[in-house]
């Protein structure tokens, strides 16, 4: 998958689930997603928190998951 084609949105983290998953909720959908985080995030060692915004990045294939690219 090329990087141009993917689907960014932001939202809000508001449950932490084991693996360095957590559950967001998008500004546009009721519906929370589960969003895991992106290599860079782990190789930094960058925390994210309950409560904290990120942007999400989803693939057009399945818009349930998606990958936490930035903590805003």
């Amino acid at each position: 998958m090329a990087k141009e084609e993917s689907i960014e949105m932001t939202g809000e983290v508001v449950d932490i689930l084991p693996n360095a998953m957590f559950r967001i909720r998008l500004e546009n959908f009721e519906k929370p997603v589960i969003g895991y985080l992106n290599g860079r995030m782990r190789q930094h060692s960058i925390k994210v928190l309950l409560g904290d915004r990120v942007l999400i990045e989803f693939s057009p294939y399945d818009l349930s998951k998606g990958r936490i690219t930035r903590r805003l």
